[in-house]
């Protein structure tokens, strides 16, 4: 069965049952500081688990891109060494929220791969905790599951968490045993499920069902989840590789086909020695992942994701050089990778001259740096000869590694055709420091952590925001936040330092989307609250933070304002309208730099203020003259037409069908809002808009400047 069968079928079979198919979220997951990467098919059902986001549905299923290459779950110094590790896969997966649980999530898994893919059971075993005894019954009593055929486990094998904190739980998994005397297994009788000494390809894991149960704290403490639910993930390659009977994911249908591209442009041959094998299935994984964070707007950079990317691109570039390749080649293989995946990933095709471009661009400037290396080995090799020493200290070759991506076998090469030796316990020790420092430093994404208070308060308080129809309402005061913390009232003795008020609804936007939180005026009690920003921490709750407060409470009664009162909420309108003319004017901008600077252009970041926009773009080249003109000029003509400005709220498939942009990393829900301007510019967007563009009255550029390789920032009133 055909990897694109695989996937038709799965999401097939869960429809059937009543589950909700939903598409891949982005690898870039936004507002989650705990991740660098989308790393399971959990991640954009999070909100559900943890019961602070109402799900439309019970049940779902879906086809979910995953990224382990930095971060708690890393595969990165696996791949290429075993024929099961991947830095880039796709993860099959079904997940109940509140509504089944242990054993209908185990019936539905034995059905699938035993009547849907008809799996031999005799060569399917399962793992299980060894403190979950409800699981192991339901296999062996309920199922029929031998008891040797099931191994017991502790938390490192059978215990699951997303990240340090959240949803978390006891998991179970089925293996497939490829057989004692198989190719990858190890030969031993001691080769036991998740336990064998050589780590070899015996048992490979399709199947993980973790039940999520608890959400762990920042403390690492276990509180019950509202709704114990099911996690499901079955790596879409592993299972392949076991239908198509091939031990390693290397050899199914799609790395048949992108392998053999590899052959001709590297001019090396696949299963001609085992370390020219492990360079092209390095290259074959690491141009998937290269290229589909490219695509959703990760550039190669010194930190944080963009660091992950230059690493993958960088790694591949050493294993192309061991196989000769002294000039760039990974960029040409984009191409034949976005004809392989362009059914279930159309990005991959719509992209490829800007992916194209920046892997180029990327390997050139590595192999400039590989250059410098070089010169770098070779006046320490001088140095070394003329004090008539005879081994290159670990200093030195860690720095070759780490800072100039110089393979460490192209060292020792170099080293032993001037009859030197490598330091290797130096090189080993600062390899040790650098891992420690990795470690600290991957604990996610570097987004600002949220306050834990506002995920409590999500669970329970859902804001209503009426901003799109008015300026002006009538709410419930439901929560007060003082310091960081809950409070019932608020009294002038504690003063109005770090405060923070949520009604039932709002006309205060909550800044998202690139567009800045609405400022405004709040009535409650006899005083007048100043509002300096509005936030939204969660999809439903609207955050109002108090920059003042003037009035005196009644005669005698120190309280100033308390919860389940009555306030008018009021909007500053013109800095609103100010903030609406930007935003509209940034749709306008993105279609006009589209339509005069190509179809590669994406947005990469935006600021929508009241005083200003700016606006982040993937381009190559700085912005002439001649080109800033152009676009002012076709700004300012559509503005003069006056062309009408409408948003259309729909399901998201219907979205996607009109064409409607969806901006990578957004969270989308079934409903979305669709802005329509003119006949030339439809996006996703949830933010304010004018009713037409002649409202702008003028666009004018005022800086173009390079944000990073291939970004460029405008500024623009």
């Amino acid at each position: 069965m055909k990897l694109d069968e695989l996937r038709k079928l799965f999401l097939k079979y869960f429809e059937s049952q009543g589950h909700r198919v939903v598409s891949s979220s982005s690898l870039v997951p936004r507002h989650d500081p705990t991740l660098l990467f989308t790393n399971a098919g959990m991640v954009q059902f999070k909100d559900y688990f943890l019961g602070v986001k109402e799900s439309e549905f019970k049940t779902a299923a879906s086809v979910q891109l995953c990224m382990r290459a930095g971060g708690k779950h890393n595969d990165l110094e696996n791949v290429g060494e075993t024929g099961r590790h991947l830095t880039l896969f796709e993860m099959l997966g079904n997940f109940s929220f509140g509504d089944y649980f242990k054993e209908k999530a185990i019936h539905y898994a034995w059905d699938f791969v035993i009547k849907a893919l008809k799996l031999p059971k005799e060569n399917l075993r399962i793992s299980v905790h060894k403190k979950d005894k409800e699981t192991y019954d339901i296999w062996h009593k309920k199922i029929g599951i031998d008891k040797k055929h099931i191994v017991r486990h502790g938390d490192e094998q059978n215990f699951w968490q997303m990240a340090d904190t959240g949803p978390c739980g006891y998991c179970t998994e089925i293996y497939y045993d490829w057989g004692l005397k198989s190719k990858g297994s190890c030969g031993k009788q001691t080769c036991s499920v998740g336990g064998c000494p050589e780590d070899c390809d015996r048992y490979t894991e399709i199947w993980n069902l973790v039940f999520m149960q608890y959400d762990r704290s920042q403390d690492g403490k276990l509180l019950p989840l509202p709704k114990p639910s099911v996690d499901t993930g079955m790596g879409l390659e592993r299972i392949a590789a076991v239908l198509q009977g091939v031990s390693s994911i290397y050899d199914i249908d799609l790395f048949k086909s992108l392998i053999s591209k590899i052959e001709q442009v590297v001019g090396c041959f696949y299963g001609r020695g085992r370390d020219n094998d492990i360079s092209i299935r390095v290259i074959a994984d690491h141009i998937r992942s290269i290229s589909f964070l490219i695509a959703e707007g990760v550039l190669p950079s010194n930190e944080g994701r963009g660091y992950v990317l230059r690493r993958i691109i960088r790694r591949a570039v050493r294993h192309g050089k061991k196989l000769g390749c002294s000039r760039p080649f990974l960029y040409k293989l984009v191409g034949p990778l976005s004809e392989l995946m362009a059914k279930p990933y159309p990005q991959l095709k719509e992209q490829k001259p800007f992916i194209e471009k920046v892997i180029h661009a990327e390997e050139e400037r590595f192999l400039e740096t590989l250059e410098r290396g070089l010169q770098l080995l070779s006046a320490e090799i001088l140095k070394l000869q003329k004090a008539q020493k005879k081994m290159i200290p670990g200093e030195t070759v860690y720095k070759l590694y780490d800072t100039f991506g110089f393979p460490l076998d192209l060292i020792v090469v170099i080293a032993h055709e001037k009859k030197l030796s490598l330091d290797q316990k130096g090189f080993e020790k600062y390899m040790e420091k650098q891992r420690a420092r990795a470690r600290a430093e991957w604990k996610g994404s570097g987004e600002k952590k949220l306050n834990p208070i506002y995920q409590k308060l999500a669970q329970k308080i859902k804001s209503g925001f009426l901003g799109y129809e008015t300026t002006t309402t009538k709410a419930r005061l439901e929560a007060i936040i003082e310091d960081g913390q809950v409070v019932k009232r608020l009294t002038f003795a504690k003063g109005t330092e770090n405060v923070e008020l949520i009604f039932d609804q709002t006309p205060f936007y909550g800044e998202g989307g690139g567009q800045v939180g609405d400022t405004g005026i709040i009535k409650i009690g006899g005083v007048e609250i100043k509002i300096k920003d509005t936030q939204k921490p969660f999809p439903d709750l609207i955050v109002h933070i108090v920059e003042s407060i003037k009035g005196c409470p009644p005669q005698g009664n120190a309280r100033l304002i308390e919860e389940k009162k009555t306030a008018e909420l009021s909007v500053d309108v013109r800095r609103r309208r100010d903030i609406m003319l930007n935003h509209t004017a940034t749709h306008m901008l993105h279609h006009a730099l589209q339509a005069l600077l190509g179809e590669h252009v994406r947005q990469a970041g935006s600021l929508v203020a009241p005083d200003r926009l700016r606006f982040d773009f993937t381009h190559f080249s700085p912005l002439t003259s001649r080109e800033i003109k152009n676009i002012e000029d076709f700004m300012n003509e559509r503005i003069r037409l006056n062309d009408p400005v409408t948003a259309t709220v729909m399901s998201y498939k219907e979205a996607r069908e009109v064409g409607a942009i969806a901006l990578f990393g957004e969270k989308y829900g079934q409903t979305v809002r669709v802005l329509q301007i003119g006949d030339y510019s439809t996006e996703l967007c949830g933010g304010t808009h004018l009713t037409g563009t002649g409202e702008i009255r003028l666009f004018k550029i005022i800086s173009e400047t390079a944000l990073g390789a291939g970004v460029r920032r405008l500024e623009a009133l």
